[in-house]
Order: structure tokens, then sequence, then C-alpha cells
């Protein structure tokens, strides 16, 4: 598998909106917090995604996807382990997340569940909280 990591392009959006509607994931608030956004690629392909909305010292950890036929090739241990880089480099303190299915995947980077209400209350303003994502999404938190 010959796939590399790199931060998103204007150019990107399109194919990951569709990974994400394939993924039954969320799309809302995607291309205003794309600049935020990692890719994974093989050759001119985006197979992978995952993203960050920054609110302050806090940040909505978000769109991690992975296309059906990459997945199970640590792949996503791969984007999630670089996005946390990422975040650390830029400073942010927490993340948070919402999650329908991955409950058993994000503790290995450290995520605690926690009660929704307990998120910062501007990351609680954001899209995904609001709307996007079903009050029974679990959600998560990890100190930096």
């Amino acid at each position: 598998m010959d796939v590399h990591i790199t931060s998103a392009s204007p150019e990107d959006l399109a194919a990951v909106l569709v990974l994400l509607a394939d993924a039954s994931l969320p799309q809302a608030g995607v291309a205003e917090h794309f600049h935020n956004f990692l890719v994974a690629r093989e050759g001119g392909r985006v197979v992978g995604a995952v993203g960050l909305e920054r609110y302050g010292p806090s940040a909505l950890f978000r769109s991690l996807v992975v296309a059906p036929e990459y997945r199970g090739r640590g792949l996503g241990r791969a984007l999630t382990e670089r996005m946390l880089d990422e975040a650390r480099k830029t400073g942010t303190k927490r993340l948070f997340l919402l999650t329908e299915t991955a409950e058993e995947f994000f503790p290995k980077f450290g995520f605690k569940r926690i009660r929704r209400e307990e998120a910062d209350a501007e990351v609680q303003q954001s899209v995904e909280f609001r709307t996007a994502c079903c009050q029974t999404d679990v959600c998560m938190r990890l100190d930096l």
C-alpha cells in the first residue's frame, strides 16, 4: 500500500464528501473547516480523511473516514495519529469527538467517554454537535 497522508487541498473536498456520504457520516461543516483536514492518497485518489474544527484551545476531531477497500490496513490509525500530532503542534489542549460506530477505536489513543454536556461550550456550538450528529452518539474527550 503506497498511501501518503498530506494536508487537504480545496480540490480534495468533493472526494472527501463522497467518502463521508458512502460511510453515512455527516458532511455538514466540512467545507467550512476543510483547511484543517488531512487526506490519505494512493496515486491521485483520495482514500481517507480526517479533520479538526478549532474552537480556541479545543477542537472537534471529526470525519475520520477510510474507503472500504482500504479498511483494516491501519490507515485509520495512521490518519488519527497524524491529526493528533498536528493538534499538539498547533497548541490544541482538548479534543472532542462524537461517534456512532467507533467507540471501541478511539480509546486506543487516549479518548475517554464523557457526557455531551461536558464538552467545551464552543465545541457544543459546532454544527456537528447541534445538528449533524444524533443525540445518542457517544461523546469522547482527549486532553493533549
